[in-house]
């Protein structure tokens, strides 16, 4: 028992000495750890001020912009021109990140340019000093907010004036540092090699070489004075017209279709679903060339675009390119029932042939298969209690056959862009080539680039009404060019519908719902046997004009 008890008093002497020590070393490790917490809160309250609290929006010449300076792992400046994509320059290494927006143009600023001369001619020296004045006062507000963040955060979270006090401080001091850092590291020669985004990406073809511009800097204040004075007056004769503005909560679609595996398509197909805050893709066909297992690559790019790919086969998409298309998880494949879709109810089917032979071309065989397929496809619209918003379909001959079954009907095939609106209500809208017709624009050779087309559509988010859109058109193969024109459809629409080359409607019974597989098949590979759907047409292909 004595045992027992001596053993109890031991343990509980070593636990008081181990207390003791912990007390001593917690006396020397409390103070750093309030002075680390204090520096965390201080730059995290600094950072919030900055980002929401450090926005301006000063007046470039006729240019209303927004600006703002925001911690960043790599100093940079940054100037946003929405909806065309970015110009990065490494201005500078401190951890500061200077962005600039463009906004839109001031019309009573631009009226000025017209009515002084001396206004225009003095236009390269007030942009300067707009430029300048702007960021210095960006620079004031982000610090004050910055203070001011570090101090409330601090206040919010120990509420104790006294650290809040020293916690501004702290900011003061971090704010400080790096506007010194990025100051001292501003480098003026990193305007020659900017970086670009988005559809600028052609800008370095479109502006010439930034070195050159560098060296000629009057020069290039003069061209900058007429680029800006073209611009400001082209908003001045245009702001009178009817302008649409997107509201926050429309649908944004983009439609594209006949990329015929371009791969460069993709690139420019991800930016404007970024730039334009795309909400899903429809596809009206043809995404493949060939219908080659081997091209099924071609598609992982749909899966990093992070919205919806709505897409329906074309004559040159295969039974294999759709396989492949219903194992991404974000693709829609329209196979001849009603999907919804990002809340857009979409009908569409295959193309009922695979002609990937470019040989022959609507034989009275196809024509009537593609009437056959579009009627069915009617049967299926005048079935459903909800009509649906939109129909899919890959050739535009087939939509005099299902005009007035959907509001809008989405097409392709013919490389070009078309837009009517059809005698029964429905509009009319076939894209152009996303792929500037693939491979076969360099069979055209230089002198015929085919250009690259698509286009956003803006819908009404609780009707699905199309109130808008943008045609994106850039320049084909050897060319640089980006034109967007908006067009907008007004309730009192006054456009004559227009009645499309009619087919002739085809002979015998139509199926109820859409055929799944193509029943005309026409391929030049003599290693690809044909698969023809049971009682369907197989067109042989000719061998004397391949």
């Amino acid at each position: 028992m004595a045992d027992v008890t001596e053993r109890t008093h031991r343990g509980r002497d070593a636990v008081r000495r181990w207390r003791a020590r912990f007390r001593i070393a917690g006396r020397f490790l409390d103070k750093p750890v309030k002075i680390l917490a204090l520096i965390v809160l201080a730059g995290v309250g600094a950072t919030l001020g900055m980002v929401f609290g450090g926005v301006t929006h000063p007046s470039i010449g006729p240019v209303e912009t927004t600006m703002r300076i925001a911690p960043s792992w790599n100093g940079e400046s940054v100037v946003e021109l929405p909806p065309l994509g970015t110009i990065s320059i490494d201005s500078h290494d401190g951890p500061l990140r200077l962005e600039a927006r463009v906004d839109r143009i001031n019309q009573a600023d631009a009226e000025a340019l017209f009515k002084d001369p001396a206004v225009i001619s003095n236009l390269p020296d007030t942009i300067g000093a707009d430029l300048r004045t702007g960021v210095v006062q960006t620079a004031v507000r982000g610090g004050v907010a910055a203070v001011l963040g570090a101090a409330v955060m601090v206040l919010i979270v120990v509420r104790r004036w006294r650290l809040s006090l020293v916690a501004g401080g702290v900011a003061l001091v971090l704010v400080a540092g790096s506007g010194i850092a990025a100051g001292t590291t501003y480098d003026p020669r990193a305007i020659t090699e900017p970086k670009y985004t988005g559809l600028l990406t052609s800008a370095p073809s479109l502006i010439g070489n930034a070195s050159d511009i560098a060296e000629n800097l009057d020069e290039y204040q003069e061209e900058l004075t007429r680029l800006v004075t073209n611009v400001t007056r082209l908003y001045d004769v245009t702001s009178t017209l009817p302008a649409y503005r997107p509201r926050s909560d429309v649908i944004r679609l983009l439609h594209v279709s006949d990329l015929h595996i371009m791969p460069y398509s993709w690139q420019l197909i991800a930016s404007v679903v970024k730039q334009y805050q795309v909400d899903l893709v429809v596809d009206s066909g043809d995404i493949s060339d060939h219908g080659l297992a081997a091209e099924n690559a071609y598609l992982d790019p749909i899966k990093k675009l992070g919205v919806p790919y709505v897409w329906v086969r074309g004559n040159h998409d295969s039974l294999i390119t759709e396989q492949a298309m219903r194992k991404i998880k974000n693709a829609v494949v329209l196979d001849g029932h009603v999907r919804e879709v990002s809340g857009i109810r979409f009908l569409g089917a295959g193309d009922p042939r695979f002609t990937p032979d470019r040989s022959h071309r609507d034989t009275a065989e196809e024509t009537e298969a593609v009437a056959r397929q579009a009627l069915s496809i009617a049967k299926v619209a005048s079935r459903e209690r909800t009509p649906p918003d939109m129909i899919v379909y890959h050739d535009s001959a087939g939509a005099q056959f299902f005009d007035g079954s959907a509001p809008l009907l989405l097409t392709g095939h013919g490389h070009k862009r078309l837009v009517q609106l059809l005698p029964g209500g429905s509009r009319l809208m076939q894209e152009g080539s996303t792929g500037g017709s693939g491979l076969r624009a360099i069979e055209a050779g230089p002198d015929k680039p085919l250009p690259i087309e698509m286009s956003v559509l803006y819908l009404d988010r609780s009707t699905r009404a199309l109130e808008a859109w943008d045609e994106i058109t850039i320049g084909g193969l050897g060319l640089r060019s980006v034109q967007i024109e908006r067009h907008q459809v007004f309730p009192d629409d006054l456009e004559k519908p227009v009645t499309p080359t009619p087919i002739p409607t085809p002979s015998g019974p139509v199926p109820e719902t859409p055929l799944p597989a193509p029943t005309i098949t026409l391929t030049p590979l003599p290693s690809v046997t044909p698969s023809v759907t049971p009682g369907a047409t197989s067109l042989a292909p000719d061998r004397s004009n391949p």
